[in-house]
């Protein structure tokens, strides 16, 4: 038999709500097959089958929240085998009182055989539900394997790999277990700590998204030491070439936005200064190939960043059909992990709300996030004279680590011209 476990579809997913089951007791799966829709603090996702079998049990109904990464979902038959320590805490009951002590000697092994998707020192390990039963077969220690998936996550491919090189077994990772437990953070006080008494406000609470949010923006401001970059930019020139466009671009049904021309625009000042377009690692700077920039879109609940990948090559029209179409699926939680996951860089635009200047927190472990405000008539100085000009303040938030003044400066004064200039961006 073979357990099906509750995915990590995400590097942040702890939890997640089983949406929907698209198997039933008695069905015959293959690996590939859609079984389930998982819902995540992000998004709803289809899941698939990693292998073959029939269906002998559904662990958890649909509909259920809070369903715990690796928790056991459903049950297959099949020639993969699930490790013994599983199934006796699976089906204790199912055994009679006098094979107990059977089910319960295993346990010695347990740090061996069984998937492992936490180290002795508390720290999370990212890996695919295939590349936890693979290590587990093959006696092989997760922490002791480096990711080559999104955002570091264990795949398949690295198993195999650790296991042909002849990589650390489960025993080596002993020694952590003496590791001390992370220092608990200091809890938030209640409201009626703070003297808001009970009866004067409704409690919202908080679901996956919002937790997700909180814990990750908590841990930017923290962890990554930032400075903002602050820039003005003129518009008529952008506008009146907007105008045309979306007159030529009407019908195909195309209709490009300003936010459009700041994706493409910060993408190829990117290109420009590429030490712009680089994240912190523990292990170094990393200097990315592409402006994958991640756009933040208002949703229910939270946002979200879907990315417009390698946007220096991409024409307007492609952008802006991107863009539209990211955003719907979005807003309807239909995106797939591979379409908010990995940008380069980030733009956050606020304008259409009327906010004049904001500072965002940088989207780790991004170097930049660009903060876009509203286009509006302001006067301007030019050839000595009083002039209005519609004027548009741009925000860079840079994370020292990586991007120092004179480089996030650099890239500012790249991007500022391809906007006052539209047309060099379609030469």
């Amino acid at each position: 038999m073979t357990d099906i476990l509750m995915p990590a579809l995400s590097p942040t997913m702890e939890e997640g709500v089983l949406a929907k089951w698209h198997i039933k007791v008695g069905d015959t799966v293959s690996a590939g097959d859609v079984i389930a829709e998982i819902e995540t603090d992000k998004a709803t996702m289809e899941v698939e089958a990693v292998d073959e079998g029939e269906v002998l049990e559904i662990l958890v109904a649909e509909g259920t929240e809070g369903v715990k990464v690796n928790t056991p979902i459903a049950r297959l038959t099949g020639d993969d085998v699930a490790p013994a320590p599983k199934k006796a805490e699976a089906v204790p009951a199912a055994a009679p009182a006098k094979e107990a002590p059977k089910a319960e000697a295993p346990k010695a092994e347990a740090p061996k055989a069984a998937p492992a998707p936490v180290a002795a020192s508390g720290e999370r390990i990212f890996a695919s539900p295939l590349a936890r039963r693979l290590a587990a077969m093959a006696g092989l220690d997760l922490k002791a394997i480096k990711g080559t998936g999104p955002h570091g996550r264990i795949v398949k491919r690295d198993v195999e790999a650790a296991q042909a090189s002849g990589g650390a077994t489960a025993s080596a990772s002993a020694p952590a277990a003496a590791a001390s437990a992370p220092t608990a953070a200091k809890p938030t006080p209640s409201l009626a700590q703070l003297g808001i008494p009970d009866g004067t406000y409704d409690l919202v609470p908080l679901d996956g998204m919002r937790k997700a949010i909180a814990r990750r923006l908590v841990d930017s401001v923290n962890n990554v030491p930032h400075f903002p970059l602050f820039i003005d930019v003129e518009l008529d020139a952008l506008m009146a070439a907007r105008a045309q466009i979306n007159k030529m671009l009407e019908p195909r049904g195309i209709k490009v936005s300003v936010n459009d021309f700041v994706i493409k625009a910060a993408a190829m000042a990117l290109k420009a200064v590429p030490e712009a377009n680089a994240s912190y690692t523990p292990e170094g700077i990393a200097m990315h190939h592409h402006a994958d920039v991640s756009m933040a879109v208002a949703i229910d609940g939270g946002l979200i960043t879907p990315i417009i990948r390698k946007a220096e090559t991409k024409g307007l029209a492609q952008i802006a059909t991107e863009s539209k179409d990211l955003a719907k699926r979005a807003r309807d939680r239909k995106l797939k992990p591979e379409e908010f996951q990995g940008g380069t860089f980030s733009v956050s635009n606020l304008g259409m709300f009327g906010i004049k200047q904001f500072t965002s927190i940088i989207n780790e472990p991004q170097g930049c996030i660009m903060s876009v405000g509203a286009g509006e008539k302001r006067p301007v100085v030019k050839n000595g004279e009083l002039a209005v000009a519609t004027v548009m303040t741009v925000t860079l938030t840079c994370d020292h680590r990586v991007v120092d003044g004179a480089v996030g400066a650099r890239f500012l004064q790249a991007f500022k011209p391809l906007l006052e200039d539209p047309l060099s961006m379609l030469a």
